[in-house]
């Protein structure tokens, strides 16, 4: 059976396409910025150009699902829609353009997805937690094999730390302090003892794809490789030094749209590391869209 599953995201929304037979095999993957959470934590609003830009990108995805003959395609929301004020109007527009229901997942459930799809693809070690780290919220999810142990939601990401936190490009140092600060302190609530830590999101890709000279991007070609505390703490420095416009002239790997928010999603990683006393990372390029995919099989779909 042939199955799509596109994420809505704070930051950006995301399509997989797979053939289902006992396994997973995933045909045809892609992902576009329209940065939907934009000024959300201003106004309790989504925008009307963040909404169309999104809707004219889900419209497409669902478009090209269908040209690839998926029998069936799944859309989920997160954190924006969970928190928008308007999201029931995006919601009821997904609807009349493409003929889907959007889901909202809850937090839990996307922090489950995320822990599925690295359990199967990954295939971890021991006691494992991941960090999926996403546009308004970040989810650190432990458990061993296909076992939530723990799952904890925090209402943070890139969108709403970049908006919160850095006012100035390159940000100053007193920023930056404040926002490990910060983190710091609601991070420290959810550390757990592991044996191995796994990121996702487009930062720690984005990092990875950089540090293993991976470009033009290719997920398989960053899932799985690891990353050091060192490297991390490298690449945190370097580019928080650097104009948001020299990110983007200096390491092509970095979207034109990413540049201005990687900072804070490295700042995430970074203390994560030092909290959960981690020298290295995994990285996965495997998240909530490949969760929905792998709960098909679990399922028996």
């Amino acid at each position: 059976m042939r199955i799509a599953s596109i994420d809505v995201g704070s930051y950006s929304i995301r399509l997989s396409v797979a053939d289902l037979d006992g396994e997973l095999k995933i045909l045809h993957e892609e992902g576009n910025i329209t940065a939907l959470a934009t000024g959300l934590k201003e106004k309790g609003l989504l925008r009307d150009d963040k909404m169309e830009e999104s809707l004219k990108v889900i419209k497409g995805f669902v478009e090209k699902a269908q040209s690839l003959g998926a029998q069936r395609i799944k859309i989920v929301g997160t954190e924006a829609l969970r928190r928008a004020k308007n999201a029931e109007e995006f919601i009821h527009k997904v609807k009349n353009i493409t003929g889907i229901d959007l889901r909202v997942i809850t937090p839990e459930e996307e922090g489950k997805y995320a822990f599925l799809a690295v359990a199967y693809s990954l295939k971890p070690k021991g006691r494992f937690c991941i960090i999926d780290q996403g546009g308004g919220s970040t989810e650190f999810v432990c458990g061993k094999g296909f076992q939530i142990e723990s799952l904890k939601s925090l209402p943070f990401g890139i969108v709403n730390l970049t908006e919160e936190f850095i006012k100035n490009d390159p940000p100053k140092n007193y920023e930056l302090e404040s926002l490990k600060n910060f983190l710091d302190e609601h991070i420290g609530q959810v550390v757990e003892p592991c044996d191995e830590l796994i990121g996702l999101g487009g930062t720690i890709t984005t990092i990875a794809a950089i540090e293993y000279g991976v470009y033009p991007y290719k997920g398989e070609d960053v899932h799985g490789k690891e990353l050091s505390l060192q490297k991390v703490m490298f690449w945190l420095e370097q580019l928080s030094s650097m104009k948001e416009k020299d990110r983007i002239a200096y390491f092509p790997h970095i979207e034109a749209k990413r540049a201005k928010v990687i900072v804070p999603g490295l700042v995430i990683f970074y203390r994560s590391m030092l909290l959960f006393g981690k020298d290295k990372i995994r990285v996965s390029d495997w998240g909530i869209k490949e969760g929905l995919l792998v709960e098909e099989i679990m399922e028996g779909y």
